[in-house]
């Protein structure tokens, strides 16, 4: 099992600008990924590799998931981005994230290729990680195989524009899909979100590039938590508290979570006279209802929230 790390905002930053690299050190985003494809000109990757290496390895970041974005796989730079920036600042690598995911071979080559670099520095063998973004419709097609390809894989991750393109939505801005209506995004966000959970995944939606719309940015992130995201790029620092509050369970809802997790243990319980439906206040609880609980429990825990209520058998 790969490890549960808080993604509710994933914070874009231009691997080729070393005012953002230092910013974003700050931030409280819950990631970052450090990024060599669309942000980055192609004169400026190489130098870009020099500064993620810069900053992976003597820049402070306490509690956030840092994650490189290298170009994909079918570019000239796709391979000499895994080389670098591995040999590099391998130790100080949570994940690659590979862009334009389009066959499972995509995801075949980088796992072989980090598994290489891995032992050739001494690295535990899958200790890097892999989010694999889902660009198109070839992607979305084979999207189970992508996400059954490797035990390193951690993300699916919703990317619009490209989407956008390769579909010839008659759309401008990336992640605001132009419809009225209907939402054209409703069936991959689904797809995407279903194929995450079979396979033990979190899905992630991409970015809202309106940066100073944030009813806007906030409506998409809304849309996303409802089929079950774990969190949304953040383009702008101005995004990120609004997707650490979307993707997190309120202060009451997640202690109703814990408090129908620890009622239904005592009901099922011989002490408890090992019911399998009881009423906790106004509300009947059953094992579905514990299910439905552990969602929002394990989402507050692994955000380390504190509970403020507990259950008492007696009241």
């Amino acid at each position: 099992m790969r490890p549960a790390r808080p993604r509710r905002s994933c914070l874009a930053v231009p691997g080729s600008s070393e005012k953002m690299l230092k910013k974003a050190q700050g931030l409280p985003a819950d990631q970052v990924f450090l990024d060599l494809e669309d942000s980055v000109a192609p004169i400026a990757k190489p130098p870009a590799r020099a500064n993620i290496i810069q900053a992976l390895n003597h820049g402070d970041w306490s509690g956030k998931t840092r994650v490189v974005r290298i170009n994909d796989a079918d570019t000239k730079w796709a391979h000499e981005d895994v080389l670098t920036v591995v040999r590099g600042a391998g130790a100080n690598l949570d994940c690659i994230m590979l862009p334009k995911v389009e066959r499972v071979a995509h995801i075949h080559w980088l796992d072989v290729l980090l598994t290489q670099v891995e032992r050739e520095l001494a690295l535990p063998d899958g200790g890097i990680g892999i989010e694999a973004q889902i660009e198109g419709p070839a992607g979305l097609s084979e999207i189970d195989a992508i996400a059954a390809a490797t035990s390193r894989t951690e993300t699916l991750i919703f990317g619009p524009g490209d989407f956008m393109a390769a579909m010839k939505m008659p759309a401008l801005t990336i992640g605001v899909p132009g419809a009225t209506g209907y939402d054209p995004f409703d069936t991959v966000l689904m797809t995407i979100a279903m194929t995450a959970r079979k396979y033990g995944l979190q899905a992630i939606d991409g970015p809202f590039a309106l940066i100073k719309d944030t009813e806007g940015y906030r409506a998409s992130a809304e849309r996303a938590a409802a089929y079950g995201y774990d969190g949304k790029w953040v383009l702008h620092p101005g995004q990120i508290d609004t997707a650490n509050t979307v993707f997190a369970p309120s202060q009451d809802d997640y202690d109703k979570a814990e408090l129908i997790i620890e009622a239904y243990a005592h009901h099922t319980s011989a002490s408890g006279g090992g019911v399998g439906a009881a009423m906790l206040g106004d509300e009947m609880i059953d094992e579905a209802s514990r299910k439905v609980a552990l969602v929002t429990a394990e989402r507050g825990r692994v955000l380390g929230m504190s509970r403020t209520t507990y259950f008492d058998p007696t009241a």
